[in-house]
């Protein structure tokens, strides 16, 4: 039984100590966003960003933001940060989990994840005893 803990351990510590992987989309109009994937740097989580262009415009990111700019409204300002001119509107909502940033509201992704590494030491561990 302890052979049991001790792989199940190993095996949550792997599910848990990867890196984040995200999807990218660098901009997307409407509800077209071609994304890959992504790993995130430490202290980075996934985003995904909602915004309007010109006021008007529907525009999307996704990809890696680091934790202290999540969850925010920025203003990207055209030609400069200085400049009053606001050339879009975008708000980050960050999450910290796989590909969790596929859809807005997609739930469970980290539960299944570590789900999956359970089953599977679980597995592991039955076939080495």
């Amino acid at each position: 039984m302890n052979r049991v803990f001790i792989l199940f351990a190993v095996g949550l510590c792997f599910a848990v100590g990867q890196a984040l992987q995200c999807y990218k989309c660098s901009i997307g109009f409407g509800d077209l966003c071609i994304t890959s994937k992504t790993t995130c740097n430490e202290g980075e989580h996934c985003f995904s960003g909602t915004g309007k262009a010109a006021g008007f415009l529907d525009i999307k990111m996704k990809g890696c933001l680091e934790t202290a700019k999540c969850n925010k409204t920025e203003d990207v300002n055209f030609p400069s940060s200085s400049s009053n001119t606001t050339l879009y509107k975008m708000t980050k909502m960050c999450c910290n989990s796989d590909l969790c940033n596929a859809a807005p509201g997609l739930p469970g992704v980290s539960v299944l994840s570590l789900t999956l590494a359970a089953i599977s030491t679980v597995f592991a561990a039955n076939v080495l005893v």
